[in-house]
C-alpha cells in the first residue's frame, strides 16, 4: 500500500476498546460516555480486518485502546495475530498499555508472540499519578510493569509532558527506566476531544525538556527506529534509549508509515484529520474480502500529508474525537 505521497503503509494500529479503567486527564474527561457492543466490532471481526491489512502489506501491528487489556476475551485475538507472527506474515505485534491488567496478563502476551510492550506511565509519585490518572493507583501499574519484564517482555516506557504536574520528574524517570533496562519516550500532549481543562495549562515543548536534559545527561542521536513516530536518543550513564514524539513542535508526518482502525472498524488514515473510511460495513456485508480490500485501497489513496495539529488559549481541539476513540 503506497499513499499518494510516496509513503508505504507497513504499519496498522487497533483500537480493541474505547473503554478504558484509568481517566487521564489529557486523554478522556473523567464522565466519558463509551460506545454501545453493538456498533463495536466482535474479535473475529477485528482478526479478519487485520489479516486483511497483512495480505496488503502491513508488517507491523500495535494493539491499542482504550485500555486493550479490559477487553472481555482480548487473549483470542492477541493468539490468532501472533499466530501470523509465528508463520512469518507479521514481522511484530505489540501493545500499548495502560499497564493495570500487566500483572493478569503478561506471561500470555509473551507467549502469544509479543515481544515488546508501551506502557503508558506519567509520574512516579503515587499522589502525582493518582491525579494524573484520576483514580489510578501507581503500586499496581509498577507490580505489572515487573510481571511483564520477569515474562521476559521488552518494555518502553510512554510518558506523557504534562505541565505543573510531572514537570520535575524526567530525571528520575531517565534514571529509573535505566536502572530497570527499560526505554523511556517522551510525549507532547495533542488537541485531540475535549477533557474539560484547558491544554495550554498542560502543554510544554519537549525540545525545552530535551534541552533540560542535556545538562545532567550525556545524549547522542541515535539510527534506533521501531516503526513509530519516536525520535531516539542514546543515554550513556544508563545505556537504554530516550525517545521524542513532537507532533506539536515538530511534527513526524514526512515519515508517516500508519494507519489506525478504531474498534468500530472505522479506518483513520491520519491521527490528526477527520477523513475516515468505514471499514465495518464492507467487513459485515460479504464472508469474501474483495468489497473490503477495494475500500481500504481507496482510503489508502487518500491518506493526507499530515496534520494540522494547534494548541492555543482560543482552540478548539483539532479533532473532536478522544485518542482512546482513535486508538492511542
Amino acid at each position: 500500500m503506497i499513499d499518494p505521497f510516496g509513503r508505504f503503509v507497513s504499519y496498522l494500529r487497533v483500537s480493541v476498546t474505547d473503554r478504558c479503567d484509568l481517566r487521564c486527564v489529557y486523554c478522556m474527561a473523567e464522565d466519558m460516555s463509551f460506545l454501545p457492543k453493538a456498533d463495536v466490532l466482535s474479535l473475529e471481526e477485528l482478526e479478519r480486518l487485520c489479516t486483511a491489512f497483512v495480505r496488503k502489506g502491513v508488517r507491523r501491528i500495535r494493539l491499542t485502546g482504550g485500555e486493550p487489556l479490559v477487553r472481555r476475551n482480548i487473549m483470542s485475538l492477541i493468539n490468532g495475530l501472533g499466530q501470523l507472527v509465528h508463520d512469518g506474515a507479521l514481522d511484530e505485534l505489540t501493545l500499548t498499555t495502560n499497564g493495570t491488567q500487566l500483572g493478569k496478563y503478561a506471561e500470555g502476551l509473551a507467549k502469544a508472540g509479543i515481544r515488546r510492550l508501551n506502557v503508558s506511565l506519567d509520574s512516579l509519585d503515587p499522589a502525582k499519578f493518582a491525579a494524573a490518572t484520576r483514580w489510578g493507583r501507581l503500586d499496581q501499574v509498577l507490580d505489572g510493569i515487573m510481571a511483564a519484564k520477569h515474562a521476559g517482555l521488552a518494555i518502553k516506557i510512554n510518558t506523557v509532558a504534562l505541565k505543573g504536574l510531572n514537570d520535575g520528574e524526567y530525571d528520575h524517570l531517565v534514571e529509573w527506566c535505566g536502572t530497570h533496562g527499560f526505554d523511556l519516550c517522551l510525549i507532547e500532549t495533542m488537541p485531540m476531544g475535549e477533557i474539560h481543562a484547558d491544554r495550554m495549562e498542560q502543554y510544554v515543548p519537549l525540545s525545552d525538556i530535551r534541552a533540560d536534559l542535556h545538562r545532567r545527561w550525556t545524549l547522542s542521536e541515535s539510527d534506533y527506529r521501531t516503526g513509530g513516530p519516536a525520535r531516539y536518543m542514546d543515554v550513556a550513564e544508563t545505556g537504554q534509549r530516550i525517545g521524542f514524539i513532537t507532533p506539536m513542535t515538530h511534527n513526524f508526518c514526512e515519515t508517516c508509515n500508519r494507519v489506525r482502525v478504531t474498534c468500530t472498524g472505522t479506518l483513520f488514515m491520519c491521527l490528526g484529520q477527520d477523513d475516515a473510511v468505514d471499514l465495518r460495513t464492507p467487513l459485515r456485508c460479504s464472508e469474501a474480502d474483495q468489497t473490503l480490500d477495494r475500500a481500504i485501497d481507496a482510503a489508502i489513496a487518500r491518506k493526507p500529508k499530515g496534520h494540522d495539529f494547534i494548541i492555543d488559549r482560543d482552540s478548539r481541539p483539532a479533532v473532536s474525537r478522544h485518542m482512546s476513540v482513535t486508538g492511542g
